[in-house]
């Protein structure tokens, strides 16, 4: 394997009913349900991205790298599973063969204890913040940071600013995605477990010292992933979209919705050595008629 792939799942790989926008040439025959809650479908792909991710894992390194818990990453069916590395809880946790490797989650506590305000001290004060107006509710994740879920029309202007200030001169951070704000240590990032993963696997002589490393995501949250990579793509939607964020060898789909994830998936085939798994994906993407 010459390639590593780094990609965030919700609203880039995968997609609720909300977030999916279909049309531009997708229609409900082509979804390929991927998550089911308490019973109900929850997360979609459509038919080609299910085979694109599939011929991808044959030939590179993919690492499904995103702000889920464990739990909530273990409920989806991800075509190309199993997974050597899994990155969650937005960096927190790094899941060998499955299992969260309990050395690296211990250096992330130990920084998070020096680095700052204490989860309990975060969550304390962001509850003399908020009120019911507009906050669904507040919840913790793995034990390493929390977030609300919120009505986002109904957010007081300012709020988020403000918050974000106050986390900054406490070691965290916070930021909006949707329907969700969330506070965060600042030793917790996808970018840093990525690398991490790269050096494993580099170290394990999967990855040549050559490699290139390629990222995908929508969220602030992602931002230091796709920085850290040799060349990096973001769909036209979602935070990073509102916040118009670029880089150098930063590239934007053409498409929105759940196009873009399958966008994202040939963007990432075309710049991966040829192959015969990958022989039928197209030569480059094209924005839907």
């Amino acid at each position: 394997m010459t390639v590593l792939i780094a990609t965030d799942l919700d609203r880039t790989m995968i997609y609720s009913r909300s977030a999916m926008s279909l049309g531009d040439g997708v229609d409900e025959a082509e979804l390929r349900c991927v998550e089911h809650y308490d019973g109900a479908p929850l997360s979609f792909v459509t038919a080609t991205a299910a085979q694109l991710l599939r011929d991808l894992t044959r030939v590179a390194a993919v690492v499904p790298t995103t702000t889920r818990t464990i739990a909530q990453f273990q409920r989806i069916a991800l075509p190309g599973a199993p997974w050597r590395y899994a990155i969650t809880s937005n960096g927190g946790n790094i899941l060998v063969d499955g299992v969260p490797d309990p050395l690296w989650r211990n250096q992330i506590e130990e920084e998070s204890r020096s680095g700052g305000a204490t989860l309990d001290e975060i969550t304390t004060t962001l509850r003399a913040r908020i009120d019911a107006n507009w906050v669904r509710t507040l919840r913790t994740a793995d034990d390493l940071f929390c977030y609300l879920v919120v009505e986002p029309d109904a957010v007081p202007a300012g709020f988020l600013a403000e918050w974000d200030r106050w986390c900054r001169e406490h070691g965290w951070g916070a930021s909006q995605q949707g329907r969700k704000i969330y506070t965060m240590p600042a030793a917790v990032s996808k970018g840093r477990a990525v690398v991490e993963v790269r050096e494993r696997l580099l170290a394990d002589g999967v990855l040549p010292p050559q490699a290139r490393m390629l990222a995908a995501g929508d969220g602030a949250l992602d931002a230091d992933m796709l920085a850290v990579a040799d060349a990096a793509i973001r769909p036209r939607h979602g935070e990073l979209e509102q916040l118009g964020w670029q880089r150098r060898g930063l590239t934007v789909t053409a498409n929105a919705g759940i196009a873009a994830g399958e966008e994202i998936l040939r963007w990432f085939a075309c710049r991966v050595p040829p192959t015969s798994a990958l022989a039928e994906a197209p030569a480059e993407s094209s924005p839907r008629p």
